[in-house]
């Protein structure tokens, strides 16, 4: 494979599960698309390709290092050709007070000279909306949806103009709903005239589909967004409508079979992923890790093998670090937010290594931090992105691992129906 001359999207996603997600996004509306695991190296050889998200554990991090990670994707991108970059957030805006939304705009702005740039979570497909600049989960506000219980970043106000005001240096304004429907010369319009005033960023209402077309098309002409997987879906809809990519059907070669015992990890505490757990318990082993022997160095990463690796030759087995908010705050409380976090995670990571040197070639992981972990310790550098196995998680195929060939899946928290581990070892042969 040789990398393509010159890519017309690039991508910056702030976690491995979204970036999964835009990539299935973006294949799904035609454009040839890989994800790599941080700033690929430059030997690294990929098939020919209209964009290229580059996944980061940026999220949850300290805001410099978000800021300097992330402005390395950009050159990496903008060295190859992408004259727009997608900063890729979150559809619920995760994110606290110090950023890193805010931060890691401001930054990829200034490098690339942008006046104004539009940021939209919205996501109507998966129930992501925005109206007023409020940001919605399904019916209710953010701030009434389980994001307010998240364990890292915890959602109080649904307002996104005062959530990113209170991150960014930039002042920011709102392109409401009632410009967006009159088309992509009115959001033009508003956009100069926030920009004329002074304010760097612009929230954008979007409440259908067709509202993240005119947002594409608008944003397309700027060198910088920032938005969840629907401000991707506006680009690659723009990017074909306008002529600039010619829309392919995904290719088949990302999901061929690999065959090898399947394992599935369960990290994040969302009620989609618990009710997911409880039902996968009816047709698979599961076992429960003790998040608070994790946490006071005892190795429930061994236990976790010793009790897998018997199981594998019988059908796949569900590994689950998962509590409920009421446990995961009580742990919280007794060992500290980041050292329980961080030593979860490297346990999952533990457990996902010794997996595969048993022999598991597919593998499905719940949870955006839990799949971070898993990336990072397989050293896997990118994916081909092939069939959607929920909305937002396709199955992707490893592209220049150590450990050869393999499948995965990497699902946030609240994404995927109530089969969702059945559904995805379903699709990975």
């Amino acid at each position: 494979m040789t990398f393509a001359a010159k890519i017309s999207l690039g991508c910056i996603a702030d976690d491995y599960t979204g970036a999964s997600d835009l990539a299935n996004t973006l294949t799904r509306a035609g454009l040839r698309t890989v994800q790599t695991i941080g700033v690929p190296a430059d030997d690294l050889a990929l098939p020919e390709v209209d964009a290229v998200v580059v996944s980061l554990k940026s999220r949850s991090i300290e805001a410099n290092l978000a800021v300097s990670r992330s402005r390395a994707a950009e050159t990496w991108l903008r060295g190859r050709g992408a004259s727009h970059v997608l900063f890729k957030i979150c559809s619920t805006f995760d994110s606290t007070d110090a950023g890193n939304i805010g931060p890691v705009m401001d930054a990829l702005r200034a490098d690339c000279g942008e006046t104004a740039v539009l940021v939209t979570p919205a996501f109507p497909e998966t129930g992501r909306t925005v109206y007023q600049g409020n940001l919605f989960v399904g019916a209710v506000p953010l701030n009434e949806s389980p994001l307010k219980d998240h364990p890292l970043n915890p959602m109080h106000d649904s307002n996104l103009v005062r959530v990113l005001a209170r991150q960014s240096k930039t002042q920011i304004g709102l392109v409401d709903l009632a410009t967006v429907t009159r088309g992509a010369d009115a959001v033009r319009t508003r956009l100069a005239e926030l920009a004329g005033k002074g304010i760097g960023a612009a929230i954008i209402d979007a409440v259908f589909d067709r509202d993240l077309e005119t947002i594409g098309l608008v944003a397309a002409q700027h060198r910088l967004s920032v938005g969840a997987s629907g401000m991707g879906l506006g680009l690659a809809r723009a990017l074909v409508s306008t002529g600039k990519v010619t829309s392919t059907a995904a290719t088949s070669e990302a999901g061929a079979a690999v065959g090898g015992p399947a394992a599935c990890l369960a990290g994040s505490c969302s009620p989609a992923t618990l009710q997911q757990i409880a039902n996968a318990e009816r047709v698979m082993p599961v076992l429960h890790l003790d998040p608070d022997r994790i946490t006071t160095g005892e190795d429930e990463a061994q236990r976790a093998l010793a009790w897998a690796k018997p199981r594998l030759a019988d059908g796949p087995v569900l590994i689950a670090s998962s509590s409920t908010p009421d446990q995961v705050a009580a742990l919280q409380a007794r060992r500290g937010r980041d050292a329980a976090g961080h030593a979860i995670e490297q346990a999952m990571a533990d457990i996902a290594e010794g997996l595969v040197r048993a022999g598991v070639k597919r593998l499905v992981v719940a949870g955006g931090e839990t799949s971070g972990a898993v990336v990072d310790r397989l050293k896997i550098p990118g994916f081909l992105v092939g069939a959607e196995i929920a909305a937002g998680v396709p199955v992707l195929r490893a592209v220049g691992a150590e450990k050869g060939d393999m499948l995965l899946a990497l699902k946030s928290g609240n994404f995927g129906g109530a089969e969702f581990f059945s559904d995805a070892l379903g699709l990975m042969r």
